[in-house]
């Protein structure tokens, strides 16, 4: 597993438990103190800098990137999102919204990958659905398709 991939998934095991006790204290979440010591002692510290910008940039923008969601849920109220695909959509929003380095379609892959391992059956199209429109808000119709190669005329 990539080191980035271990790094999204510990954030979006953070903003998981984050939105269960939003008293919890940042320090302590980005301290990866609730590891267990031997998970603890294998985290490079490429994957948890990776991870802690995941974590503090999505919390610290988390009412806009709360209202990007909002605005792109269809028939579907926000209250009742599960707790696995609102702390996904949240880290992917954030990522697509702040992270501009990032290729859009590698978070939205990433996301479609964890919600298949940590989510509902359906959680993986309900993701993609809501990242798709986000991106495409944020970037144009265009970077949702495959790029058009120019045909030669003879």
């Amino acid at each position: 597993m990539a080191s980035r991939r271990k790094g999204r998934i510990l954030a979006f095991q953070v903003l998981y438990s984050y939105e269960a006790a939003p008293a919890a204290a940042l320090e302590e979440l980005l301290s990866f103190s609730w590891l267990e010591a031997d998970k603890q002692a294998a985290l490079d510290e490429g994957t948890a800098m990776f991870s802690r910008l995941l974590i503090q940039g999505t919390i610290e923008n988390l009412p806009a990137v709360d209202d990007m969601i909002r605005s792109h849920l269809k028939n579907w109220d926000f209250s009742r999102l599960n707790r696995v695909d609102l702390a996904l959509l949240r880290m992917s929003a954030y990522t697509l919204m702040y992270q501009h380095d990032m290729a859009p379609s590698i978070v939205i892959d990433e996301a479609i990958g964890i919600s298949r391992e940590y989510g509902t059956g359906d959680s993986y199209r309900f993701i993609n659905g809501v990242l798709d429109s986000i991106n495409r808000a944020l970037r144009g119709p265009q970077t949702s398709q495959e790029p058009e190669i120019p045909q030669e005329t003879p």
